[in-house]
């Protein structure tokens, strides 16, 4: 990055899924792949099943609502004001039955290309299995299967 850069609320790059509306603030493409900031609105019933990192750390941060974050060991609510870091190799899956809002920090990541990917595949492509499982392998996140 070359100089600042300045994103006003509710912009960014955006992608509006089924359970949450992702605004990158901070692309990996500007920080050589070492950081991402993502703005995420976690709609009613919003839902990340189990996974890991290898390499990323992600550090979420709730700006509004509780989020819901089960470990291997123990399950936190998190809510407003709070913030939960998760190392690499920590399995972890979060939940919000009311929504919310977060500003999830990637470190070491790409996150923000596989949202990109993502707003590109059709609905077949997403209930491939296997090209989901290879897609989400190339962006380090590592389901329970």
């Amino acid at each position: 990055m070359d100089t600042f850069q300045f994103i006003r609320n509710g912009e960014g790059r955006s992608y509006d899924y089924s359970q949450d509306h992702c605004f990158v603030k901070l692309s990996s493409r500007e920080t050589n792949g070492e950081l991402v900031i993502v703005e995420d609105t976690l709609k009613p019933g919003f839902f990340l099943g189990r996974h890991y990192h290898k390499i990323m750390t992600e550090v979420f941060y709730i700006l509004e609502g509780e989020v819901e974050f089960v470990f291997d060991d123990e399950t936190v609510l998190a809510k407003a004001g709070d913030t939960v870091t998760v190392p690499p190799l920590v399995w972890h899956a979060a939940r919000s039955d009311r929504g919310g809002k977060m500003l999830t920090i990637f470190k070491q990541a790409r996150f923000d290309v596989y949202l990109e990917r993502l707003s590109q595949m059709t609905d077949e492509q997403f209930q491939d299995a296997s090209l989901m499982g290879s897609l989400a392998e190339k962006f380090d996140i590592y389901e329970a299967g």
